[in-house]
């Protein structure tokens, strides 16, 4: 049981209430029934579906805030030194960490958490549909907005609780979980870990304070490791996995596949959503729900019908023959999985072209040789400079660390190197051309690029016209 007990009504104050995670923590709690405040230092455009919920949204942070609150909760991304934290503590008021408070919301459910270094967000997404399809009424917390709910966080009160559990600073060791499914296991956060072999401990532990069902992909290394150590059911194209995915058909952006379950034949399921890393993640939503009890022809339906997630193959546009993408994939695995999707998804595309914004000097320092085959499937690949995601700069660290990775594993590819944005703009809209897709891809402010470089190239034509 949590620390914090949010079995009766509780005042709360939310630090940096417009993060993606703390504005779903934020928004559940409101549903949960709780007097929910929160700060953030800026207006934007999550604040407003936050006050929707019910929420009190000051810009700006003041110590009078935390006054009368019975916790104040935070992300790892606000230093000790905020002034509501310290406040915080000062007056005697708990101040938890977001996993404590995620913690303490699935302590008043049987929750499901979902964790591996990608396809969380996708995989968590699909479960939860898959369960309110059959009528459980699922409340869930999500790293992304579920384009089918229009929202990353919801609480009905039911049974149920699917939730991300993120390994990156540690929250996912204090989730008090039923069940879980792991996706597969990176190397990532080694600043927080210290090491590949810590952080599969991590993982190791995590499963060992599981007492119910815990699903792992069999295709994964590090996964199948771990399943060996553990009782668990396994899924994915291995054909000893418990639930396989076989007779796999990709194109025309989407995928169909069969499914046998201990050898025997299950079904089939029409996913709209291109790349076997997307098979992959239905497959496992698919062996949680019917291991928890949900009918396969319930879960085939509510797949069938799945509208993807924010920024998980987004297409943002089409412009004079250029199809502009954007996607969330950071790390060496997500990328590749994205680029291959697009090759293989049967659209037609001459070529693909990828943009990729590394994140935090301290995973590039240690990871950027990860990176030298993630581009594989891209006919150009442009890479810009770090984003830091508050992270302090190293020096001789920069982007062009996973260009010089690339280009000594792969010295012909067609590699571009665009530190400033106002040149990787204007180098896109004047070299891409009909028949490429743009794949944007990084977990910084490139998600708005697909929008800059469509408003230039129109400024171009108007210019010439």
């Amino acid at each position: 049981m949590s620390a914090f007990d949010l079995s009766r009504p509780r005042k709360v104050h939310v630090v940096g209430v417009g993060g993606p995670g703390m504005s779903a923590i934020a928004i559940a709690l409101a549903e949960m029934g709780h007097k929910v405040s929160g700060s953030d230092i800026r207006e934007q455009s999550v604040l407003e579906r936050v006050r929707a919920a019910g929420v009190q949204v000051h810009v700006g942070h003041s110590r009078e805030f935390v006054h009368g609150c019975d916790a104040v909760t935070y992300s790892t991304a606000i230093p000790e030194r905020n002034i509501e934290r310290d406040e915080a503590v000062a007056t005697g008021v708990p101040a938890l960490h977001r996993s404590g408070m995620l913690a303490a919301m699935c302590a008043e459910a049987k929750s499901i958490g979902v964790a591996g270094a990608h396809g969380k967000t996708t995989t968590a997404s699909m479960l939860m549909l898959i369960l309110a399809e059959a009528g459980w009424r699922p409340s869930f917390v999500i790293g992304g907005d579920v384009t089918d709910m229009g929202t990353g966080a919801q609480w009905t009160g039911g049974e149920w609780f699917v939730v991300e559990a993120d390994e990156s600073d540690g929250t996912h060791l204090a989730l008090p979980l039923h069940a879980t499914i792991l996706t597969n296991v990176e190397a990532d956060f080694l600043d927080f870990y210290g090491s590949l072999a810590e952080l599969i401990d991590g993982f190791d532990r995590y499963l060992n304070r599981v007492a119910g069902p815990k699903v792992l992909c069999l295709d994964d290394p590090i996964c199948a490791d771990l399943a060996a150590r553990h009782d668990v059911i396994t899924y994915g194209t291995s054909p000893t996995a418990d639930f396989v995915a076989c007779n796999v058909e990709l194109g025309s952006g989407a995928a169909t596949f069969d499914v046998e379950h201990s050898g025997q034949p299950l079904g089939t399921v029409a996913l709209p959503l291109r790349g076997l890393h997307n098979v992959r993640n239905a497959t496992a939503a698919l062996a949680m729900a019917v291991t928890i009890g949900v009918s396969f022809p319930v879960a085939v339906a509510a797949l069938a019908k799945f509208g993807g997630v924010a920024r998980r193959f987004e297409i943002r546009g089409v412009d004079d023959g250029v199809t502009f993408v954007d996607d969330y994939a950071h790390l060496p695995g997500e990328i590749a999985a994205v680029l291959a999707a697009a090759r293989n998804g049967g659209d037609g595309w001459r070529r693909v072209v990828a943009v990729f914004q590394p994140n935090r000097f301290n995973r590039m320092a240690t990871m950027s040789p990860d990176y030298r085959d993630a581009f594989d499937d891209a006919d150009v690949t442009v890479l810009t400079e770090i984003f830091a995601s508050g992270t302090a700069p190293i020096p001789g660290v920069t982007g062009k660390l996973v260009v010089n990775a690339v280009l000594d594993a792969h010295p012909r590819s067609t590699m571009v190197w665009m530190p400033r944005r106002d040149d990787l703009v204007d180098y896109l809209a004047r070299n891409l051309r009909a028949g490429d897709v743009c794949i944007s891809m990084g977990c910084g402010d490139v998600s708005t690029l697909p929008d800059e470089v469509q408003q230039h190239r129109a400024t171009m034509r108007q210019k010439s016209s």
